[in-house]
């Protein structure tokens, strides 16, 4: 099987940051099962880096910072419980159900 061109490595690579976002200096964000299958990681963390963005990892997204401003993480908390995900509202008012 052939894998298509735009899905080649560095057809992909390319593709992503051409995105209009990284343009303008925003954010841009990949599943990490992608990177992993059309660019690798490695690579993909080489191009953030030569780029002089920065790149997180929440949950299975990459997020890329497209640009060169310092990223402050504002809200640092233990993961909340997943009553708490589905139930934000209900969890902070401290009810315990519908």
């Amino acid at each position: 099987m052939t894998i298509p061109s735009y899905l080649d490595s560095e057809n992909w690579i390319r593709n992503v940051f051409s995105a209009k976002a990284v343009g303008r200096g925003g954010v841009i964000h990949r599943a990490a099962r992608d990177v992993e299958r059309y660019a690798g990681r490695d690579a993909f963390v080489y191009e953030v880096r030569k780029r002089g963005f920065t790149m997180v990892e929440n949950g299975d997204q990459l997020v890329v910072f497209c640009n060169r401003d310092p990223v402050r993480l504002l809200v640092d908390r233990d993961p909340p419980k997943l009553s708490q995900r589905a139930w934000p509202t209900a969890a902070r008012d401290g009810a315990t159900g519908i």
